[in-house]
């Protein structure tokens, strides 16, 4: 498989384990936006794997979601395994 398509899987499926974990808490994309202080199309963009999200803002998403930056990866590794 090229970089290019291995990089945009993981893009979304790291997208997905945030989204799962914002459902989870029962938030909207424009309430996680604002804890994080980030734009609500930018965290619906980073949700769907059309935005690469920055280290940075991957903190502040996590830190919003309550839960450790490491732990999101993780749970985006384990669904590699599974797609």
């Amino acid at each position: 498989m090229p970089a290019a398509r291995v990089q945009d899987k993981q893009v979304r499926l790291l997208g997905e384990a945030l989204r799962s974990r914002r459902k989870a808490l029962g938030i909207s994309q424009e309430e996680l936006a604002d804890k994080a202080g980030l734009h609500r199309t930018y965290v619906s963009d980073v949700e769907r794997g059309t935005r690469n999200v920055t280290v940075k803002n991957l903190f502040r998403l996590a830190t919003a979601l309550q839960i450790p930056t490491s732990t999101l990866i993780r749970h985006a590794e384990a669904r590699k395994g599974s797609k």
